[in-house]
């Protein structure tokens, strides 16, 4: 069992108060009509899924019932930052071998599964 720290409420809680909704910071296309069916495929039902640096979407579900967000290393379970919706993590991606994503092309390389 690990210990959840919810921005709203600024208490440690026990993780069976806390739900997770999956990968977090997933914008949205702006005209989905526009949107290839292939596009929308890839809106609705792909996501990340990274061995290291994650950030996910929450729920605190017992608690006030706030979507925050949580940066978890997926290897380790370690939960390493919680912010509140709208605001950006300090914590970026990184390899698995510890070595930071450096840039926005780097972290598609990351997603992609290719080392630079």
């Amino acid at each position: 069992m690990f210990y959840i720290h919810c921005p709203y409420c600024g208490e440690h809680r026990e993780e069976e108060e806390f739900h997770p909704k999956g990968q977090a910071h997933i914008a949205r296309p702006e005209d989905p009509a526009a949107c290839s069916d292939e596009e929308w495929g890839d809106y609705l039902f792909f996501r990340d899924n990274p061995r290291g640096i994650h950030h996910e979407l929450w729920v605190h579900a017992v608690g006030c019932r706030k979507f925050f967000n949580v940066t978890r290393n997926t290897v380790t379970y370690e939960i390493l930052e919680t912010y509140k919706m709208g605001e950006q993590p300090s914590i970026t991606a990184e390899y698995s071998d510890g070595r930071p994503a450096q840039d926005a092309a780097d972290q598609a390389s990351l997603r992609e599964g290719v080392r630079a």
